[in-house]
């Protein structure tokens, strides 16, 4: 098998378009007939996804796997950290919570976590051609280099090479990919191997002065500038991209209420790239009659959100919009909210929280997560698939009737509550249920979609450049790294 040296992309920042441009070249090189497979050592995100095998991982890695034509595996993002508060993170393990990780001190995590980490890696250097990595935040970030597991030590480990990627939209791009350079230890830099300027708008010749200025200091080449691409790629963990779809002319407006630890907003992508669709962010208080739906997105600490809700004065604008017959929607731990109560015995969240009361549902916070693929009736059609990950255990009342088999869903007249994430993108479903707002489109199949827009973004991203990424491996770099 024919292997290649790792390919590693760093950003100078968060939201600099690591797991976009990671998402390009995995179906570029995809495309080109390699065996590619994607890896993050660890992530922090309240969005994920659940593998074909019931393992949680991060939906960046998920769609990344997508993209490289191969099944999502926890291996390919082997610490997934989820906040559940301002100091406080569940802490998934090869897909799995572990509670005893969660309760170490965050400094006291690495020699505990690393040895996973490794395995996870090498066990794809061996399994795969190319190993397109996934750094974190920034490498610069010197007060961490002690705890690091995620990015210059698995660049190490891997031996793989690094390119780093700025974000010129936010000025200061320059700034930020020698800034970072220099905060590199010399080992690390002689990893770097090109810079990329992403989401630049303009004449890329504009440029040309800056790019000599940066080599000039570094020795580094930039090999790419990506444009600015709108896009239908899941947001790695960035809820307010949402607010770029708001639309007054559209037939159907959504309002998404964006409140603290609000997890799994992807759900909504088919929805808000629907042409005729609007999906509003609401953060603050505000009324919510004018929309002609609300959706309550799920939460990875349900009592919390409720919380903010109640305190904020949007839980008061969410039952009046009901109560004058505006389609309330909410989606796991959305639904959750939606019920009579939360009932939390074991202190798993934030206690006891009396719920909205606008779905005659009760719900226990149980110790054992749920985390699974399922294909169930719709009672309103035929069978719909999706995914389960969650704590609680609800059961109904005789106001709420069951929308979905297994005790997946419920409906009690203009209020929706499901487990089910992804419901949305079930093509029959979304037709339905937009079509009962007034929508008058044709829903399209969202994979086929996703898929013919991995092969788009790739041939716009990694066009003229990323072939010269792909450097054959020295034959004994993989057991010489494995024996570190």
């Amino acid at each position: 098998m024919t292997r290649y040296t790792p390919i590693m992309i760093m950003g100078c920042t968060s939201d600099a378009g690591k797991s976009f441009i990671c998402t390009a070249l995995c179906r570029h090189f995809a495309n080109r007939g390699v065996r590619v497979a994607p890896f993050k050592a660890q992530n922090m995100s309240n969005n994920a996804a659940v593998t074909p095998d019931g393992l949680e991982i991060g939906r960046a890695q998920y769609v990344q796997a997508l993209a490289a034509r191969i099944q999502p595996e926890a291996r390919m993002q082997p610490i997934l950290l989820k906040p559940q508060g301002d100091t406080q993170s569940q802490v998934i393990v090869l897909g799995r919570y572990d509670p005893v990780i969660t309760a170490t001190p965050w400094l006291a995590r690495k020699p505990l976590l690393w040895q996973t980490v490794r395995e996870s890696l090498h066990s794809l250097l061996r399994d795969f051609e190319l190993v397109v990595i996934e750094g974190a935040g920034s490498p610069a970030e010197v007060n961490l280099r002690a705890s690091d597991i995620v990015n210059m030590r698995v660049a190490i480990e891997a031996q793989a090479n690094v390119y780093l990627v700025a974000d010129i939209d936010r000025g200061g791009a320059f700034a930020h990919l020698l800034g970072t350079f220099l905060c590199l230890e010399p080992e690390e830099r002689a990893r770097v191997k090109g810079f990329i300027l992403n989401k630049f708008r303009g004449d890329p010749s504009l440029l040309d002065e800056g790019i000599a200025w940066l080599r000039a200091r570094t020795g580094v080449p930039t090999l790419a500038v990506i444009p600015m691409l709108p896009h239908l790629l899941p947001e790695e963990d960035n809820i307010a991209a949402i607010t770029a779809t708001q639309d007054r002319a559209a037939q159907v407006r959504i309002a998404l209420v964006a409140y603290p630890y609000a997890s799994n907003f992807d759900d909504l992508d088919p929805l808000r790239h629907e042409p005729g669709v609007a999906v509003a962010l609401v953060r603050a208080r505000a009324p919510l009659e004018d929309y002609d739906a609300v959706i309550l997105p799920g939460s990875k600490n349900t009592a919390a959100s409720l919380r903010y809700l109640l305190r904020s004065g949007l839980a008061a604008e969410i039952v009046r919009a009901a109560r004058r017959g505006v389609m309330i929607y909410g989606i796991c731990g959305g639904m959750q909210m939606l019920g009579n109560a939360i009932r939390d015995p074991l202190g798993l969240e934030d206690g006891d929280a009396a719920g909205l009361g606008l779905l005659d549902v009760t719900t226990e916070l149980m110790p054992h997560k749920i985390t699974r693929q399922r294909r169930v009736r719709w009672l309103g059609g035929n069978e719909v698939s999706g995914y389960e990950i969650h704590h609680g255990a609800t059961s109904a009342g005789p106001r709420a009737h069951p929308h979905l088999d297994e005790g997946l869903g419920w409906q009690q007249e203009n209020v929706l509550g499901v487990y089910l994430h992804g419901i949305f993108a079930n093509t029959a479903y979304r037709q339905w249920w937009l079509s009962m707002l007034g929508w008058r489109g044709h829903s399209q199949d969202w994979s086929a979609r996703l898929d013919a827009e991995f092969d788009r973004v790739a041939r716009a991203v990694a066009a003229g450049w990323a072939d010269a990424l792909l450097i054959h491996r020295p034959q004994d770099a993989l057991s010489s790294a494995g024996e570190r």
